[in-house]
């Protein structure tokens, strides 16, 4: 039986994914992620008016890259859904207010029907006690549950 084509995921890199690339710890995997962007079979990329903001105060090298990463990636919006799902966040208390940002992330990638948010935040994106009550929040304002990765997760294994 033959395999048939996969459609790419659509896939959110938050902030951290592109300051990852410009990190010892983070570097391989991050450049890897990027690598397979490129390649558009595997993932088609997402990035939002927030990452675009962090990035504006980002090095330059990680300003460069997500200038090459631009016109391989779908750019969405900051919308009223996203914010009232970001609140929601806020009220069930998966972050505090002082973590609004990351948790907008995880609504922008909620929102915008991306199957896969990649993140290095593992204190408030890719925690194993809050990934579950992202997905809570999701199904109860009848989203789409999210994966919600590190890019070692989602490279492929070059073994």
């Amino acid at each position: 039986m033959a395999l048939t084509a996969v459609q790419p995921v659509r896939v959110y890199a938050d902030t951290s994914v592109y300051g990852g690339v410009f990190d010892e710890q983070f570097a391989k995997a991050s450049r890897r992620f990027f690598d397979l962007v490129r390649q558009g079979r595997r993932f088609q990329l997402v990035v939002s008016a927030i990452v675009l903001n962090e990035i504006a105060l980002a090095p330059q090298p990680v300003r460069t890259l997500v200038d090459e990463m631009l016109p391989l990636a779908e750019t969405i919006l900051v919308t009223d859904d996203a914010l009232n799902l970001q609140q929601a966040y806020l009220d069930h208390g998966i972050v505090t207010p002082r973590s609004a940002d990351d948790a907008l992330h995880v609504a922008l990638a909620t929102v915008g029907n991306c199957g896969m948010i990649v993140s290095w935040n593992f204190r408030h994106i890719v925690h194993y006690q809050k990934v579950p009550l992202y997905n809570a929040v999701n199904a109860l304002h009848r989203r789409l549950p999210l994966e919600i990765r590190s890019p070692l997760e989602v490279i492929e294994d070059e073994d």
